[in-house]
């Protein structure tokens, strides 16, 4: 049995990955996806308090799950999405996980690219320089261009209902400016080359993180000698870990987990 510990990013909320820690759990491992700091248990909860996360950076979250990590007796495998991506590599980079997989991950530090659907879809926080100390949300028309726009528009809507909430705007700005910033907390030790495998992926239709960027990601781990893999999923956007589609992502997840010898196949 392997442990695996989820890391969600901006916008959902951690209970959207219940039906992952089910099917991992008929794959034989167990997985837990602990909430944000701030986070409340339920989508609704977590709606109607905002501000309980506002003000948090990537150190802050990235600590956070490091002490989650402690807990077990040897390192997990983390596997994140969007900013939970980004956390789970500097996660991998400190060599307090076995084994990453970051799934359309926010840029970290030294990934230069900036498609127009990228800044748009990020505008709504962006936008306001004083949404760096907030918890923002987001409308469902925002949610559709950057979460939902490889779907239809009752399928995003149905998303949005489900599984959406604020989120702090600190992590956003800091991505933003990761790379103009010396000692940017978006920075991971791409260098590393004792730490353990990495699977970084991209959807070829993501408005939020897209494929370009997540390739120039990918680039950044090219001097060290760890393993780095890279899969492209043809035709998802950002809600490919909670739309329709999400076992296929699922199941490249687990084959790729295998392959790397991380976990023993089921």
């Amino acid at each position: 049995m392997t442990n695996i510990v989820f890391i969600h990013g901006l916008w959902v909320a951690h209970t959207s990955w219940e039906p992952w820690i089910t099917y991992f759990a008929e794959h034989g491992h167990h997985a837990i996806a602990p909430a944000w700091p701030g986070e409340l248990p339920t989508v609704e909860e977590t709606r109607h308090h905002a501000s309980a996360q506002a003000g948090f950076g990537i150190d802050e979250l990235t600590a956070h799950y490091a002490r989650v990590l402690e807990q077990f007796d040897t390192p997990p495998v983390v596997i994140g999405h969007s900013f939970g991506g980004l956390i789970a590599q500097k996660l991998l980079g400190e060599n307090k996980a076995a084994a990453a997989v970051a799934i359309d991950p926010a840029p970290v530090k030294g990934v230069k690219p900036l498609p127009l659907t990228q800044l748009r879809s990020a505008l709504p926080v962006l936008g306001n320089p004083l949404n760096r100390g907030r918890a923002t949300a987001l409308t469902p028309s925002q949610w559709r261009y950057g979460f939902g726009n490889a779907l239809s528009s009752a399928e995003s809507d149905a998303l949005w209902e489900q599984w959406s909430i604020p989120s702090p705007g600190k992590p956003l700005f800091e991505a933003a400016t990761a790379n103009f910033a010396p000692h940017s907390p978006a920075r991971v030790d791409t260098a590393n080359a004792t730490r353990g495998p990495l699977l970084i992926t991209g959807g070829t239709a993501d408005h939020t993180v897209p494929l370009v960027s997540t390739k120039a990601a990918h680039r950044l781990y090219r001097d060290s000698e760890a393993v780095t893999d890279f899969h492209e999923f043809d035709g998802r956007g950002h809600s490919l870990t909670i739309d329709h589609g999400w076992r296929d992502v699922a199941d490249e997840t687990l084959a790729w987990l295998a392959r790397r010898g991380v976990v023993e196949v089921a």
